[in-house]
């Protein structure tokens, strides 16, 4: 199992961990370094930094955010910096959540499972310039009615066959991922739950063409981190987060981190959170994400206790384990696996 790290948004200017990614990462065994976004930061322009000074690391968008541009522009930026960066971009894109791309994109969310397959074919046509962009969808359409007629790129990409890699949790879009695209990145994953990615993505890359099910498909997980003594201590600076994500995202029946911890068998728990988030607000919401939820999908407490849960991520479909966390936690945790 690879390490990666994440160069997570930030609030009020680049975190510590940028500085170690640059410095440290490289030399220490790191993989590849991964950026996101949702309605702040994008997700580019830290990885064009990271590229200037860096000449072996991976840089993965994970992800970069579909309802935030056009598949030419996306294909755009991502040719431009596959060059800069001599070949080592790996482009994660995903839907993001109702409450992202409406309420913040203005985009409508959709069908998110057709709105994912058009953005792709449009994508790989643009990176693979054969013709000019052609395509009729009922979210994507190039050329416009009644337009111009379609372009090729005047760029020609240093790799046509870019790899892409979709975001997803559920299993329709874990499936799609594995039919449509190199590799899945997830967030909130448990070990205990490795085979139901596995049936899904099994399910999806039975889809794929005869000569391309053999094609490699990597998953990647993404992972929080709090080194600490005490476990419970870890557990409950990650409480909060949990808390937004399974009753900020979405309704429950949109909110794929609702269903992922649900999955999980914590239905009741997040049902309590919504309720407590409702009457009191985000602190009591978050003192119904249990000990069990965080350790269940982070890696949390002594690294020694760490080392030993990676275990099971390692025996899991996870090919890449991108940590999340201060620069101290991860390097701890890298340093130590790594080692």
């Amino acid at each position: 199992m690879k390490l990666g790290v994440q160069l997570a948004n930030w609030r009020h200017g680049l975190p510590e961990i940028g500085s170690w990614l640059v410095s440290e990462a490289e030399a220490a065994g790191i993989d590849s370094i991964w950026t996101s976004e949702s309605y702040g930061g994008d997700a580019f322009t830290p990885l064009a930094w990271c590229a200037a000074q860096t000449s072996r690391l991976r840089l993965g968008a994970g992800i970069a955010a579909m309802p935030a541009r056009t598949p030419a522009a996306t294909a755009m930026t991502a040719m431009t910096l596959d060059y800069l960066s001599d070949g080592r971009l790996v482009l994660g894109l995903g839907v993001s959540g109702r409450r992202v791309a409406e309420g913040w994109h203005g985009v409508p969310y959709g069908k998110p499972l057709q709105r994912t397959a058009e953005y792709v074919t449009l994508l790989r046509q643009a990176l693979a310039r054969d013709e000019p962009l052609s395509f009729s969808g009922s979210y994507y359409s190039v050329p416009a009615a009644g337009g111009e007629a379609g372009l090729i790129s005047y760029l020609h990409p240093l790799r046509p066959a870019l790899p892409v890699y979709l975001a997803a949790q559920g299993p329709k879009n874990i499936a799609l991922a594995a039919a449509i695209t190199d590799g899945l990145i997830t967030g909130f994953f448990a070990p205990r739950a490795s085979g139901y990615y596995a049936a899904a993505i099994a399910e999806g890359a039975g889809r794929r063409p005869a000569g391309e099910r053999a094609r490699p498909f990597e998953v990647v997980a993404i992972a929080d981190v709090v080194v600490a003594d005490d476990t419970a201590a870890a557990a409950s600076r990650l409480r909060e987060k949990m808390a937004f994500y399974i009753t900020r995202m979405g309704p429950p029946g949109s909110n794929y981190y609702y269903k992922t911890f649900a999955r999980l068998g914590y239905e009741a728990e997040c049902e309590r959170a919504l309720a407590a988030a409702a009457e009191s607000g985000p602190a009591a919401a978050a003192r119904q994400v249990t000990d069990a939820m965080v350790a269940d999908v982070a890696l949390i407490g002594p690294v020694p206790r760490i080392l030993e849960v990676l275990r099971d991520w390692e025996a899991s479909v996870v090919d890449t384990l991108v940590l999340r966390g201060s620069a101290a936690d991860v390097a701890a945790v890298a340093r130590a696996w790594l080692a």
